[in-house]
């Protein structure tokens, strides 16, 4: 009776009716349920945060038509980098592969990069053959409104990245709240032009430029190591 009922005991601790919350190497219809729910998670999460960018970066884009800050360009031109970087890892999640997350995060890197390049070369020409922008009370509000959008987008991607353990979707979080605080410096630019200094628009654009910079350098070292563990991860 007693090798019976050890045997018994051995047979419900190895039966393939796993609890909720044992996914991993268990039963192959709970491993199916998570990476559904978290796909469809994080789909959900870039898609949203890709709707704020996007109508962050069309409001800023005609407060720039009518302003002409190099200032507000070198913003926008990054929110709307950002609001991209939502597609391949939207993708990414869709397929549900974590390594296709991870070079998802690297696509998130080079558009960081570009972006800075762009509002580099535009803030060096605007010193060679400065430009003045005009409207500042607009100017200053859409550098409000970018600060707004990148913060409202930040705890999306920060928030779900955290919760589905993705390193890419925390890096492009921590990115968009750095540019929350870029986005103020188009409010400083509006001030200093007002006081009288407009040579300290295509100055801040530059400011702006190493800051993305900085961002890039530092979503690289994040997302590296993500796609680094996820190459040498062995297949169940």
């Amino acid at each position: 009776m007693v090798r019976g009922r050890r045997r018994s005991h051995e047979t419900d601790d190895h039966s393939p009716v796993h609890q909720p919350g044992h996914a991993e190497h268990g039963h192959s219809h709970g491993l199916v349920h998570d990476s559904i729910k978290r796909s469809s998670e994080g789909v959900r999460a870039v898609l949203l945060s890709l709707a704020v960018l996007g109508a962050t970066a069309i409001i800023q884009a005609v407060v720039f038509v009518t302003s002409g800050s190099v200032a507000l360009l070198a913003d926008l031109i990054h929110n709307g980098g950002d609001a991209l970087t939502a597609i391949p890892l939207g993708i990414a999640f869709a397929m549900r592969s974590r390594r296709a997350e991870g070079y998802a995060g690297l696509a998130v890197v080079a558009a960081i990069f570009i972006s800075a390049l762009v509002a580099g070369v535009e803030s060096i020409r605007r010193l060679i053959d400065p430009s003045p922008p005009t409207d500042l009370w607009a100017l200053a509000a859409a550098g409000a409104i970018g600060y707004v959008g990148n913060w409202i987008a930040a705890q999306i991607r920060t928030r779900a990245g955290r919760r589905l353990e993705s390193p890419a979707l925390i890096a492009d979080g921590n990115h968009a709240r750095a540019d929350a605080y870029v986005s103020l410096a188009v409010v400083a630019a509006a001030v200093a032009i007002a006081l009288g200094a407009p040579i300290l628009d295509p100055i801040i654009g530059l400011l702006i430029t190493a800051t993305i910079l900085r961002i890039t350098w530092s979503s690289w070292l994040t997302v590296r190591a993500d796609v680094w563990a996820s190459a040498h991860d062995h297949p169940h």
